[in-house]
C-alpha cells in the first residue's frame, strides 16, 4: 500500500484521471474474461451430454427460443452455441487488446509527463540548491531512474490490478461450481507464492539498492571522462575510467538479471504443482461420477480457467517481486519530489533597470552547511555607468558577491538593492534580465556560432543583425566572417574545442550583449587566458559603451587598471576600495596583488 501512495504523490491530476479510465477497462476486461471462461460449461456440457437439452431448464429454454430464428436441431444449437462461445473468447480478447494498448500508451505517457515535471521542478530551484548534487544526479533520476521505476514499478502495480481481477472473477466462478475443491486448490497455489516470496524479498531489496548506487557511478564515471576528456588523454587514464565504469556497470547488470531471475523462479515449479493439480481434480471427480464423460465440463472449464490463471498468478508475483527491486529507486525519487518546494518566483517580463546605483546593504551570506560567513556584512555601491572590479586571495568571497549581485543566491541578511527597489524572490528575474553574464568557463553547445550567441533560443527567433551586432562589439565578427566555412551557420562542436580560448571569450562577450544588458559581469573571464590574448580580450571589454555597467573579478590586478573603483576583499570582508592609483600607494594587500606578474 505505501509503494501506491508513493506512486500517487508522484502523479499529476490528468495522470490520476488516466488511471481511473484505466482501472475500469480493467474491470470489465475481467468480467469479460469470466464470462468467457463460464460460456464454455454450458457448451462442454451439451457437447458430452446432448439430452440436457431436454433436461436441463436453462438450456431448454435457450433452445426452444433459438427454434424462433431459424434454428431445427440439436446439432445446429450446438453450433450458435460454440460459436457464441468463440464469439464471446474474441470479444474479450479484443477488448484486452485494447486495454493493453491504451495501458501502454498510459505508462509511456506518465513517463513522460513525470520526467518533464520533474526538469521543471529541478531546473526551478535556487541556485545555491545545486551547488551541493553532482549533475550526473539530473540525468540519472531523469531519464534513467524515472524510466525504471515507472516500467518495473508502477507498470506492475497495473499488472497486479490487472491480474488481480481476473484471478478474484475467476475463483468466485470456480467458487460457485465447487467450493471446497477451489478453496483447497487456490490456498495451495497462493501459499506456495508467498512462501517463495518471503524467502526472497529481503535479498530483491537489497539488490535493489546495489543496483541504484552502481547506476550512480555509472552516470558520474561516464560524466566526468567525456566532460575531462583532454585531461584524461594527456594523463593516459582511460584505463582508470573505463575500469571504473566496467565495475559498476557490470553489478548493474548483475542485480537486474537477479531480479529477473527470482520474478521468473516459482514460474516452472508451479506449473508442474498446477498440472498435478488438474489431474488430481479429473481424478477426483471420475472417483465421485464414475465416468470421464460426465466430468468433461467440468474438468474442462478447471482446465481453461486454469489456462488463464496460471499466468495471471505468476505476473502477479512477478510484479510484486519487481516492486520489492525497485523499492530503493521508488523511495529516492520520492523524497527528492517531496522535498522540492516549487518556485514562487515571479513569472512576468518585466525588466528592473538599473539607472543609478546597485547598493549592497550590510551583505551577510552564509553557505548551507557551513559554519564560516562567505560574506560578512559587507556594504558598498556600483554606480550606474562605471566600471568596478573585485580583487581577493582565492575563498575571500568576491565570486560569492558577484553570485549576489546576480540574483543566484539570497543573503541571510541585508539587502542587494537596484536604485530603489530592493530584490527579492518576487522581481530577481526582472533584475536578471538587465545583466549579461560571462564566467570563466564558456559553455558552449554542439550548434551553430549564432546559436551559441543567441544561446537558449530556438533557430527560428534567432536575430542574425543583433548577433552580428553583438560580435563585432565583441571583436569577433572578422573571425567568423573570414575564417569559418559557413559564417554564422558553422557548428563549433561540443565545447567549442575547434576554438581558442580568445574565441571562445568573445563568444561569451556576444552572448551577454545579445540581449542589450545594462549591466555586464566578467566572473575571472580572462584568469585562463595566455598574457597577449587576455590584454586583446581587455581591449574588448574596456571599449564597450559606456552606458553598460561593468563589473569584473581579477586574480591579476593589473586587469583592472582601467577601473573607476575596485573592491579589495579578504575573508568574506570588504578590506578596501579605491580606484588602481589609489590602492597601489595606500593598501599594503593591493601592493601586493599588483606586484604580482
Amino acid at each position: 500500500m505505501k509503494h501506491i501512495k508513493k506512486f500517487i504523490y508522484l502523479l499529476s491530476l490528468n495522470d490520476q484521471r488516466g488511471i481511473g479510465f484505466l482501472l475500469i477497462f480493467l474491470i470489465i476486461s475481467a468480467f469479460l474474461d469470466m464470462a468467457g471462461i463460464a460460456s464454455i460449461l454450458p457448451f462442454m456440457m451439451v457437447l458430452s451430454d446432448p439430452s440436457l437439452l431436454e433436461t436441463n431448464f436453462y438450456l431448454s429454454f435457450l433452445h426452444e427460443r433459438s427454434k424462433l430464428f431459424g434454428v431445427k436441431n440439436q446439432v445446429d444449437f450446438l453450433f450458435i452455441l460454440g460459436s457464441s462461445v468463440f464469439i464471446l473468447l474474441v470479444a474479450s480478447l479484443s477488448f484486452k487488446a485494447f486495454v493493453s494498448y491504451f495501458q501502454a500508451q498510459f505508462i509511456q505517457n506518465l513517463g513522460y509527463s513525470i520526467s518533464k515535471r520533474l526538469m521543471e521542478r529541478y531546473l526551478s530551484q535556487p541556485y545555491h540548491w545545486f551547488l551541493n548534487r553532482h549533475s550526473s544526479d539530473f540525468g540519472k533520476i531523469i531519464l534513467s531512474e524515472t524510466d525504471f521505476i515507472i516500467t518495473s514499478g508502477f507498470s506492475k502495480i497495473l499488472d497486479i490490478i490487472a491480474r488481480g481481477l481476473i484471478v478474484i472473477v475467476i475463483i468466485i466462478l470456480l467458487l460457485f461450481v465447487d467450493t471446497y475443491l477451489t478453496f483447497i486448490t487456490f490456498s495451495l497455489l497462493g501459499i506456495s507464492y508467498f512462501i517463495i516470496f518471503f524467502f526472497v524479498r529481503k535479498y530483491l531489496n537489497k539488490i535493489g539498492t546495489k543496483r541504484l548506487k552502481n547506476n550512480q557511478t555509472r552516470f558520474a564515471t561516464v560524466s566526468e571522462a567525456f566532460g575531462a576528456i583532454k585531461t584524461i588523454k594527456v594523463g593516459s587514464l582511460e584505463q582508470a575510467y573505463i575500469n571504473e565504469f566496467s565495475i559498476a556497470a557490470r553489478i548493474y547488470a548483475k542485480t537486474q538479471a537477479s531480479a529477473s531471475v527470482i520474478s521468473l523462479l516459482p514460474r516452472f515449479f508451479l506449473e508442474a504443482l498446477a498440472f498435478g493439480g488438474i489431474l488430481l481434480v479429473m481424478l477426483i471427480f471420475v472417483s465421485k461420477n464414475g465416468s470421464f464423460v460426465e466430468i468433461l465440463p467440468i474438468a474442462s472449464l478447471y482446465i481453461f480457467a486454469g489456462y488463464r490463471l496460471l499466468p495471471s498468478l505468476q505476473v502477479i508475483y512477478s510484479s510484486i517481486a519487481q516492486l520489492t527491486f525497485v523499492t530503493p529507486s521508488l523511495d529516492k525519487l520520492y523524497e527528492d519530489v517531496k522535498n522540492i518546494k516549487k518556485s514562487n518566483e515571479e513569472r512576468n517580463n518585466n525588466i528592473l533597470t538599473l539607472n543609478k546605483s546597485i547598493r549592497l546593504n550590510n551583505i551577510c551570506f552564509k553557505y548551507p552547511e557551513t559554519q564560516r560567513l562567505a560574506i560578512d556584512n559587507i556594504s558598498l555601491s556600483i554606480f550606474s555607468g562605471s566600471k568596478v572590479g573585485f580583487v581577493g586571495s582565492t575563498g575571500s568571497g568576491k565570486t560569492t558577491i558577484i553570485d549576489i549581485i546576480l540574483g543566484l543566491l539570497q543573503p541571510q541578511k541585508g539587502n542587494l538593492i537596484i536604485d530603489k527597489t530592493i530584490v527579492s524572490n518576487q522581481n530577481f528575474r526582472s533584475w536578471q534580465r538587465s545583466i549579461g553574464y560571462v564566467p570563466q568557463q564558456i559553455y558552449l553547445s554542439d550548434n551553430t556560432i549564432a546559436s551559441n550567441i543567441a544561446f537558449g533560443l530556438e533557430t527560428k527567433d534567432i536575430n542574425m543583425g543583433q548577433v552580428e551586432k553583438v560580435s563585432k562589439i565583441a571583436n569577433l565578427h572578422e573571425f567568423v566572417i573570414s575564417e569559418l566555412p559557413n559564417k554564422y551557420l558553422t557548428t563549433i562542436g561540443e565545447r567549442g574545442i575547434r576554438l581558442s580560448g580568445g574565441q571562445l571569450q568573445r563568444i561569451g562577450i556576444a552572448r551577454a550583449l545579445y540581449h542589450d544588458p545594462k549591466v555586464l559581469i566578467f566572473d575571472e573571464a580572462t584568469s585562463a587566458l595566455d598574457n597577449l590574448t587576455e590584454k586583446a580580450v581587455m581591449d574588448t571589454i574596456n571599449n564597450l559603451s559606456e552606458d553598460i555597467t561593468i563589473i569584473l573579478i581579477a586574480h591579476r590586478i593589473d586587469t583592472l587598471k582601467d577601473c573607476d573603483n575596485i573592491f579589495v576583499m579578504e575573508k568574506g570582508k570588504l578590506v578596501s576600495e579605491g580606484t588602481f592609483e589609489e590602492l597601489s600607494k595606500t593598501n599594503k594587500m593591493f601592493s601586493i596583488y599588483s606586484n604580482k606578474k
